[in-house]
């Protein structure tokens, strides 16, 4: 019993230490600094009754230091003064215009409605969506994301980070999402692109109407951005967008409440992915929560071999330690990597609680 138990715990962990490997190659390429900044853009979001998120973000839209660019925004059945906003809005700068959803036809997602409606009212033949509770972190935003549009590229996705703020939330918020991000950009720097973030996201209008939308996955809710990439990006056709011009922090979720309905949605959606996919994903996952759950209570009842594992799990958190400094450094989202060790035991309980529950969940509604 204790030979395989001993056998399973460093089969565990080395399937993490390649994964950690991986990525720390992965984070010490050298990434294309792309040279095509003048392409015309133009910038989509949806927003619904995001008011006040919408006159602090566009303003600093229009204030982008890009030659070409619109901004579409999506008046998204909105029972606040989005409307009257905007309407203002659009009178004093033409490169701002509002398309509007005033009824939501049957069996049609919400969201992705509205997106489409958006799409296809650009005047541009790229696409660069964002959300109403971003802010750029300057004035060359569009221009670094831009810069990527060359021949034979489609999709160019980019980090998107959440804001920092006091408090323990806020700390597990952010390290989740530097997770997310080691993974999502690891994988595509490797030449395995498999998602992107709506919040930071471009890819060409023809793509999108030549493979009809989001039609494949209209019944689910979400996966406007990850659903969208997972089925078109190849490692031909994709983009990395990096640098501190290129990302688009967000604003973070107050309670748990409401972070756990999110990630429970954004998981939920995880369930679509191609099938290659969601084993090498599946695998990083269940590999880390067992790495708590069965390598460390094996140190315990294999005591003449407990040593050896326990170096090993030394190792990983090493390593781990590592992937989270450099990668930050690299997305140019500073994160205090000695935090490491008591969040990575906590993203273990926490991926296992929602892990499991988005794995038996048939509907996730969009907000709670």
């Amino acid at each position: 019993m204790f030979t395989t138990l001993t056998f399973i715990a460093w089969t565990i962990l080395g399937l993490q230490l390649i994964y950690l490997i991986g990525f720390v190659y992965a984070f010490s390429r050298k990434v294309a600094i792309g040279d095509m900044a003048g392409v015309p853009v133009s910038v989509i979001l949806c927003a619904h009754d995001e008011e006040h998120n919408l006159r602090e973000l566009v303003p600093l839209l229009l204030q982008q230091d890009h030659p070409a660019f619109e901004v579409i925004i999506v008046e998204d059945r909105c029972n606040d003064g989005t409307y009257d906003y905007l309407l203002e809005a659009t009178k004093s700068d033409p490169r701002l215009r509002m398309v509007r959803v005033q009824h939501l036809p049957l069996h049609m997602n919400g969201k992705k409605f509205a997106l489409t409606l958006g799409i296809r009212a650009a005047s541009n033949s790229w696409v660069l969506l964002t959300d109403a509770d971003c802010r750029p972190t300057g004035r060359r935003w569009i221009q670094s994301m831009a810069s990527h549009f060359k021949e034979g590229k489609q999709i160019v996705i980019a980090y998107s980070p959440y804001a920092k703020s006091p408090g323990y939330l806020n700390a597990f918020i952010r390290f989740e999402s530097l997770l997310s991000g080691i993974q999502f950009v690891g994988w595509a720097l490797l030449g395995r692109p498999y998602m992107g973030t709506g919040r930071n996201l471009a890819y060409r209008k023809a793509l999108f109407l030549e493979h009809k939308g989001f039609h494949k996955h209209m019944n689910v809710t979400g996966g406007d951005d990850d659903l969208f990439v997972n089925e078109h990006a190849t490692q031909t056709n994709t983009a990395v967008c990096l640098g501190i011009d290129s990302i688009m922090p967000s604003i973070p979720k107050k309670t748990w409440k409401q972070f756990l309905h999110q990630k429970l949605r954004h998981l939920s959606v995880g369930k679509q992915y191609k099938t290659s996919d969601k084993l090498v994903l599946g695998l990083f996952s269940s590999t880390w929560v067992l790495s708590w759950f069965l390598v460390v209570p094996a140190m315990i009842v294999t005591p003449v071999l407990g040593s050896y594992l326990w170096a090993g799990f030394m190792v990983r958190e090493i390593l781990l330690i590592g992937v989270v400094y450099r990668a930050s450094r690299t997305l140019k989202d500073p994160f205090e990597a000695w935090k490491t060790p008591l969040l990575d035991f906590n993203y273990a309980i926490y991926y296992l609680g929602t892990g499991l529950v988005a794995l038996v969940s048939k509907r996730v509604r969009w907000k709670i």
